[in-house]
């Protein structure tokens, strides 16, 4: 068989057994042990063990588990309620400020956490259901905590910023600078729809008070004294300086992020200890147990991804696959149109971990030769791959929000999330014209200039 006719197969098998209905992790690793028994040198298979262990045994890779026992600590706390009331007290004189308060809830609390599930979870149990007591629709409470919780991709420390760095082989410092510009903008983007869409309900609700109907409760001021706002921040502040002082020791240079994943989860630990005292072993099993559980899952995955990439190479797929992009001569635009649009096909049916892994050795190169950026193009995967967390049939992000808040139809938590998925695609236009949105971060605190 020519390698055309063997990477079809390739490619067929995996389609077969990932909708199966197998897990990924042992879709993949059935995928690439069954082709090197098939295509490979019979003693390949005695390296099945040495080929993921290498593959894996990176320093970059143990910042994972360390960051997700940080997001654990937290999210398990009530770091999320608490980060969430104090700015809605801040924010609730301006209109629509609650929103403004759960969109920048959810940037921050992502950027503490780490983790798009667990930022859902966390400011989605409390935020929901004060945003439906006071009168915002059921669509544009769940589309915002849904969409805010897609941050926990794009900003540090981002899991799948890690997997990219190491699939790339990029900096993973010049990464997490990369993706603090467009989560910002993200923010801003969320936030005025919010704000847009909620002067829309109001004036609506506002018309049928004045036609003699039913007074709605988003009609209703809320009135907070400077007392009350003082009295929200003592139990945030210590987690804005943890996020603050992880970042500083980051791009301070102070430790390496290994290091500074692992000061972060101490320090995590220690302040839900000493904020909310939970130090018993019940109150930090469902810790520990957690971070055991995604890191190994995530571990599995990533490892099972690599050997999958491994054959791939060998079997010199990739290589031909690149090679085959290259030959159709497409200008530089058009190969990143054709990428972006694969990548969205795959989000419908693929988490980003998977895509990342599975499609870096074939259309990393390509890129490359056409001149792109791929700190720049990494975040710009990122903000595409965010979209397949909120829209179906995968969309994590819609289901988390169905789990916390299951009287609201599931068809209003996807129309409610479709406007953001527009949001993200215009964030993408944006970055495409404005790329120092991306790169001034890195260029100006790491020096050294970056090639455009």
């Amino acid at each position: 068989m020519n390698t055309l006719q063997i990477g079809l197969l390739y490619g067929g098998t995996t389609l077969v057994f990932l909708f199966s209905g197998a897990p990924i992790a042992f879709a993949l690793g059935s995928v690439a042990t069954l082709f090197m028994l098939i295509f490979m040198p019979h003693a390949s298979l005695d390296t099945i063990t040495q080929n993921v262990y290498e593959e894996m045994a990176s320093i970059t890779l143990l910042t994972i588990p360390l960051f997700i026992l940080k997001g654990a600590a937290i999210g398990k706390s009530r770091a999320g309620r608490d980060l969430y009331s104090a700015l809605h007290v801040w924010l609730h004189k301006i209109p629509g400020g609650l929103g403004i308060a759960v969109t920048v809830a959810c940037g921050l609390f992502a950027a503490m956490a780490g983790s798009s599930a667990a930022t859902c979870s966390a400011i989605g149990s409390s935020a929901i259901p004060e945003m439906r007591a006071r009168g915002y629709s059921d669509r544009l409470s769940a589309g915002l905590v849904a969409a805010g919780g897609t941050l926990g991709i794009l900003l540090p420390p981002s899991i799948t910023l890690i997997l990219y760095a190491v699939a790339a082989e990029q900096s993973l410092g010049r990464l997490f600078l990369a993706g603090i510009g467009p989560g910002i903008l993200l923010v801003i983007l969320f936030s005025c729809y919010g704000v847009w869409r909620h002067r829309y309900e109001h004036r609506f609700a506002q018309k049928i008070a004045d036609a003699g109907g039913e007074r709605s409760a988003i009609l209703k001021v809320d009135h907070y004294t400077l007392r009350d706002r003082l009295e929200a921040m003592p139990r945030v502040m210590p987690f804005l300086i943890l996020l603050l002082g992880v970042m500083l020791a980051l791009y301070g240079g102070f430790a390496t992020p290994s290091e500074t994943a692992g000061l972060g989860a101490i320090l995590a630990l220690v302040l839900i200890a000493v904020v909310y005292g939970a130090w018993r072993l019940s109150d930090l099993k469902p810790i520990f147990l957690s971070t055991l559980s995604e890191s190994s899952m995530l571990m599995m995955i990533i490892g099972m991804s690599l050997l999958y990439s491994y054959v791939m190479s060998y079997l010199h797929i990739s290589q031909s696959a690149a090679e085959w992009v290259v030959s159709l001569h497409l200008s530089k635009w058009m190969l990143f149109s054709a990428i972006v649009f694969l990548i969205i096909v795959l989000g419908f049916f693929l988490p980003p971990v998977s895509i990342i892994l599975m499609t870096a050795p074939i259309i990393l190169p390509p890129l490359k030769a056409q001149g792109f950026d791929l700190i720049w193009f990494g975040i710009m995967m990122s903000v595409v791959m965010e979209m397949g967390l909120i829209h179906p049939p995968v969309g994590l992000n819609i289901f988390v929000i169905n789990k916390i808040a299951p009287d609201i139809a599931l068809a209003d938590i996807i129309w409610g999330t479709l406007p953001f998925v527009f949001l993200m695609m215009l964030a993408v236009v944006l970055l495409c014209f404005f790329p120092d949105i991306v790169l001034s971060l890195p260029q100006f605190f790491l020096g050294t200039p970056i090639h455009r």
